[in-house]
């Protein structure tokens, strides 16, 4: 599960591709191998972004195939008029009588996830958790003398409104947004500052050790995100710290998911 809802270059005008086919049900086995070896050449099209096959459980010999293109002009240009077309559609040939539907569409922007997957906010603990996380941090920062100069003058408020920041990029209420002025207040925060490689290291490695002193959850899912979000924030800061940076004032917050690997819960002793 893919969380980041924030919009990238290249990835905002991206195309899904629907195809619908009915297939008999002495050919699905035939089908889904063929489609197994078309694949081959669909992953390695630069304009392919994902794929998926599906089959209905109420009517077996209906299939789904869902294609994800960086557009369609990409999908119908650049990959038909490409070197992996050709390989691809031999082995899907056979079907091309099969399909029912196929058209492209794009996002109207509404998404989101259920509920059966908690946010990475209610994973760590939610509000508490994160206060705890930036108090015992700030206070790590305030006696480094790497980044600790960076915060000489830090406001008495500064670690609960980062709680808060982070708190919402993790899936929690969107308090940073409405009392803190979201992310052109926070990208404002870093302008100038010049902050240099290893002062970024710094901040990322004392916020590790004060996540594992106030006991964040320390499972490999939960942690690579963590880590994850950490290393792109931190990233965009540097980079938006520079004397010459300009970087955008205005953009949507971040929000942050698992990523590749959903919340790992162990099976139930019979």
């Amino acid at each position: 599960m893919l969380e980041l809802i924030t919009e990238f270059p290249g990835r905002a005008f991206m195309i899904v591709e629907y195809l619908r086919y009915r297939v008999p049900g002495d050919r699905r086995a035939e089908f889904e191998a063929a489609y197994a070896r078309a694949a081959v050449p669909l992953a390695a099209a630069p304009q392919c972004v994902d794929y998926e096959l599906t089959r209905s459980t109420d009517e077996p010999e209906c299939y789904v195939l869902r294609i994800r293109w960086t557009s369609a002009e990409d999908h119908l240009g650049g990959f038909r008029g490409g070197p992996h077309f050709k390989e691809f559609f031999a082995e899907i040939s056979p079907y091309v009588q099969a399909i029912e539907e196929m058209r492209h569409y794009e996002s109207t922007g509404v998404q989101g996830t259920g509920a059966s997957v908690p946010t990475l906010y209610e994973w760590a603990g939610g509000a508490a958790a994160f206060d705890r996380l930036t108090d015992v941090f700030y206070a790590k920062v305030r006696e480094d003398e790497l980044v600790g100069p960076l915060f000489a003058h830090m406001d008495p408020g500064h670690p609960a409104h980062v709680a808060l920041w982070l708190a919402e990029v993790f899936g929690g209420p969107e308090r940073y947004s409405t009392e803190h002025g979201g992310y052109s207040h926070m990208v404002r925060r870093h302008l100038g500052r010049s902050i240099s490689e290893p002062q970024r290291r710094r901040w990322v490695g004392l916020l590790l050790d004060a996540a594992d002193e106030v006991g964040l959850p320390d499972d490999p899912e939960f942690r690579a995100a963590f880590v994850g979000y950490l290393e792109w924030g931190t990233r965009i800061a540097l980079a938006n710290s520079q004397p010459d940076a300009t970087p955008p004032l205005t953009a949507p917050m971040p929000h942050w998911g698992w990523g590749v690997a959903p919340p790992y819960v162990a099976p139930a002793e019979g």
